[in-house]
C-alpha cells in the first residue's frame, strides 16, 4: 500500500475520534454518575459508524482494488463476528478471545486504515449478533480499531507481498499481540468505570484531582480485570505463533492475484 495524504488524515482521524470517544466519561459533567450515558452512546457509535463509511469511500475512489478489498473485509468481519459468537456460546479461558487474531493481521498485511476497519465493525457487527449492545461498546469499537490499525506500524522485512515471510515478523507480531492483550482492557474499562459504585479507593470522584482518580481506577483494574487481560495477551500469542504465518500467506496471495487482475495489458 502506498502511502497516501488521506491515509494520513484517515489515520489521525481515528486517533482523534477514539480520545474523544474515550475520555467523554472522564471529561462531561455526568461523568460523576448523575446523568445518563445512554444518550450519549448512540451518537459516538454513530459517529465511528460514519467514520468508518467515510474510509470505505474514500478508498473505493482511489482504486479498483479496493472494491474488492470492501468484500473481503466483509467476509473477514462475518468471520470474526461468528468467533465471537462461539466465544459466547462456549466460553473457554476468562479473558480469551480469537476475534483479535485476523484484527492484527489485516492491518499488519493490508494497511491501518482496513485494519481499523475490521475491528471497529468486528465489534459492532458481533455486539448485535450477541446482543453486546450496551454503554461499552463506543470503547470496544474504537480500542479494537485502534488494535488493527497500530498492526500496520510493525511492518517488517519482505513487503512486496511474494508469500515468503521471517520469523522476525511473527515473533513481532506476537508482541504486539500480547501488549494490546493487556492494553485492551485498560482502555476499554475508562468507558464503564466512571458510573460504577463500591469501594471508595476503586470509583471514580468527580471532585477528586486526576491523580487521585487514576490512582483509584488502577486499584480497580489490579482488583477486577488483570486477570482476564493476563489471559487475552497470552491466547493472542498463542494463536499469533501458529496460525499467523498459513494466514498472512493467504493475504498475501489475495493481494498478488488481484494486483494482477486489473493491471492494464498495453495495446499492440
Amino acid at each position: 500500500m502506498k502511502f497516501r495524504l488521506s491515509s494520513l488524515i484517515i489515520n489521525t482521524a481515528a486517533l482523534l475520534l477514539g480520545l474523544a470517544s474515550l475520555l467523554t466519561p472522564l471529561v462531561f459533567p455526568w461523568g460523576n454518575g448523575s446523568g445518563d450515558v445512554s444518550t450519549t452512546m448512540p451518537l459516538i457509535i454513530s459517529l465511528i459508524i460514519i467514520f468508518c463509511l467515510i474510509i470505505i469511500f474514500l478508498d473505493i475512489q482511489s482504486s479498483v482494488l479496493d472494491t474488492k478489498m470492501i468484500a473481503f473485509l466483509g467476509v473477514v468481519i462475518a468471520i470474526n463476528a461468528g468467533l465471537r459468537f462461539l466465544e459466547n456460546a462456549i466460553p473457554g479461558p476468562a479473558g480469551f478471545s480469537p476475534t483479535f487474531l485476523l484484527i492484527i493481521l489485516v492491518g499488519y498485511t493490508f494497511g491501518g486504515q482496513y485494519g481499523f476497519l475490521t475491528g471497529a465493525l468486528t465489534m459492532f457487527v458481533s455486539a448485535l449478533i450477541t446482543g453486546g449492545v450496551g454503554p461499552w461498546l463506543p470503547g470496544q469499537m474504537i480500542t479494537a480499531g485502534w488494535v488493527g490499525q497500530s498492526a500496520a506500524l510493525i511492518k517488517w522485512g519482505n513487503q512486496k507481498s511474494t508469500g515468503k515471510y521471517k520469523i522476525t515478523e511473527i515473533i513481532l507480531l506476537a508482541v504486539h499481540g500480547g501488549v494490546w492483550g493487556m492494553l485492551y482492557g485498560l482502555i476499554i474499562n475508562l468507558w464503564y468505570w466512571p458510573f460504577l459504585t463500591g469501594s471508595q479507593n476503586q470509583i471514580w470522584s468527580f471532585a477528586a484531582p486526576l491523580a487521585e482518580n487514576i490512582k483509584h481506577y488502577m486499584a480497580y483494574y489490579l482488583a477486577t480485570s488483570l486477570i482476564w487481560d493476563i489471559t487475552r495477551a497470552i491466547g493472542n500469542v498463542v494463536l499469533i505463533l501458529i496460525l499467523a504465518k498459513p494466514i498472512i500467506k493467504i493475504f498475501r496471495r489475495f493481494q498478488i492475484r488481484f494486483s494482477f487482475s486489473y493491471q492494464e495489458i498495453p495495446n499492440k
